[in-house]
């Protein structure tokens, strides 16, 4: 089985936090917008999702994750649970690539 997912984006927040095991993460959101072909018609596309970047790997890029930065994230999703109860899949970044 895969899961692996490559989105290109914008980031449109930013936050930073470390977790109880001392484990730095920042978690950015990203909007990608496009256009793709589906059944011969051109239907646009457009989705948010938070991206989750953890321990020091990602230390030289962190600061640089402002908003309006576009970014190209790859890495695998799975579902997280929010503290209303609520499921929402995220992606856990494996790499993370400046565009602009």
């Amino acid at each position: 089985m895969n899961n692996h997912l490559t989105l290109f984006g914008t980031v449109t927040r930013t936050k930073r936090l470390n977790s109880p095991s001392g484990i730095n993460h920042t978690v950015i959101t990203v909007e990608h917008k496009s256009q793709r072909y589906e059944a011969e018609l051109l239907r646009n596309v457009y989705c948010i999702i938070q991206v989750i970047l953890s321990g020091p790997r990602f230390n030289s890029v962190t600061d640089k994750l402002q908003a309006g930065v576009q970014v190209e994230v790859e890495g695998f999703l799975s579902l997280q649970q929010g503290r209303n109860g609520q499921n929402r899949l995220v992606l856990h970044a494996e790499n993370v690539e400046l565009k602009t």
